[in-house]
């Protein structure tokens, strides 16, 4: 453990203009009397570590010495793949990992190409939750990342809604989609996922996972993620549209459910298109956001429930309602005579 954290510690002063002990410290999780140990210790082997006291002083390496040696162990290898990405990090229980792989491959690098990944850090930033949502707290994540980064199976206990099972997984990979946690992995031939915050129980196996071959996760994913919305599509209708409300409508649909092509248009650019949406409800909601850009052509109940919302709309919008003739007089009326 000491080892590892000299090395650390070598790696970020490596190159850089040096560092604050309490910088260090903060980086490196201990105290502020360890970082001088490990200074001395350095020293002692032979590192040219020196430090400056006063305003802009710190801990610094000769200038020019480099080590040859990265030392990065196998699942600090494993953690690149989370470099840019803390949080995910993080969560997978590897933050102290990608933090060290992070300095040791800097610190490997060339001065020239050292700058430039240290801009492109200080320059971009992945937030991968969506807007007005957190991340999930799942309490197995870490033990699941394990068990698919060690290529062993895994025995989880899974709760969806009121229904419990048990299954042992041959896991594949892990995904994070807008913040929340799939594990996908193959069971009983067919290749699944899991949602990780609803496994309650997980122990890794010793059994080495058994993989298809040439599964690819990025492709299976996304081909995974079509299927599902395609399934969701039940409902059909028929629609008139603007060139404006056409060009949105994936936007507003769904990229699967505008995946259709639409008829001829008119001279006024209007074109009629079929679409499968996922209910009356939904589409009755979806299709309000296309504004006076949609005419619904089929079925009546849809276009009759759309009618209604237009008018309630224009009934709420009109230039003066009732209720504010009456907040007008009222206002009228409070005020303040000398």
């Amino acid at each position: 453990m000491r080892s590892s954290r000299l090395l650390d510690l070598m790696l970020r002063l490596q190159g850089g203009p040096g560092a604050t002990a309490d910088r260090l410290a903060a980086q490196l999780g201990v105290s502020v009397r360890t970082v001088y140990r490990d200074v001395a210790a350095l020293q002692a082997a032979g590192v040219p570590l020196y430090t400056e006291s006063g305003p802009g002083g710190g801990i610094r390496l000769l200038d020019g010495w480099q080590s040859k040696l990265s030392g990065m162990t196998g699942t600090e290898t494993s953690a690149l793949m989370l470099l840019g990405v803390p949080g995910l990090a993080e969560q997978l229980g590897l933050g102290d990992q990608t933090a060290a792989a992070e300095a040791k491959l800097l610190g490997a690098m060339p001065l020239p190409l050292r700058a430039g990944a240290q801009l492109w850090r200080s320059r971009l930033h992945v937030d991968a939750p969506g807007w007005f949502a957190r991340p999930t707290q799942d309490p197995h994540l870490a033990e699941v990342a394990r068990a698919v980064l060690g290529d062993r199976r895994l025995r989880i206990g899974y709760r969806r809604g009121a229904r419990a099972t048990a299954r042992t997984l041959d896991p594949l990979g892990l995904v994070a989609k807008a913040g929340v946690w799939y594990l996908v992995a193959a069971h009983r031939g067919s290749v699944l996922s899991f949602r990780v915050s609803r496994i309650h129980r997980a122990e890794i196996l010793d059994a080495t996972a058994r993989r298809p071959e040439d599964f690819d996760l990025a492709a299976w994913w996304a081909e995974s993620a079509a299927v599902f919305d395609r399934s969701l599509l039940r409902y059909p209708c028929r629609l008139r549209l603007a060139p404006a409300a056409r060009r949105a409508l994936p936007a507003v649909v769904g990229t699967e459910a505008a995946r259709v092509t639409p008829g001829p248009a008119d001279a006024e650019g209007w074109v009629e298109v079929d679409l499968m949406l996922e209910s009356e409800e939904v589409a009755l909601h979806q299709l309000t956001a296309l504004g006076g850009g949609v005419e619904v052509l089929a079925p009546k109940s849809l276009r009759a429930g759309l009618h209604a919302v237009g008018r309630e709309i224009a009934r709420r919008n009109s230039a003066i309602t009732q209720r504010d003739g009456c907040r007008a007089r009222s206002a009228e009326g409070d005020g303040v005579r000398a």
